[in-house]
């Protein structure tokens, strides 16, 4: 039996399962590590080419991208958590009032 201060909570507010919220985190990091790895080429080729400029660039990239993934795969999703109250009890009132008729 449900608590009578309990709120029912809308269905815009639930969060997702923790499968798809890893597998989204997976995949962040995977997309920020291939970059780093295309950073890595990218500054082995550059030096080879003598294009002085640009293989700095790269690797301090490549350098960079790990705290970047490792932030972005740590995020947690934050759906359930806003700041707009959106519960169906908006005013925190009861919609149906016992009036007393006297």
């Amino acid at each position: 039996m449900a608590r009578a201060h309990e709120q029912p909570i809308r269905i815009t507010t639930a969060a997702q399962s923790r499968q798809v919220d890893l597998a989204q985190r997976q995949k962040r990091y995977g997309i920020a590590m291939a970059i780093r790895t295309v950073c890595f080429v990218g500054a082995v080729i550059a030096g080879a080419n003598h294009i002085n400029w640009l293989w700095p660039v790269l690797i301090v990239a490549a350098l960079f991208l790990p705290y970047v993934a490792v932030v972005m795969a740590n995020a947690a999703n934050t759906k359930g958590a806003t700041e707009m109250d959106l519960l169906d009890t908006h005013y925190h009132h009861n919609e149906l009032e016992h009036r007393d008729e006297d």
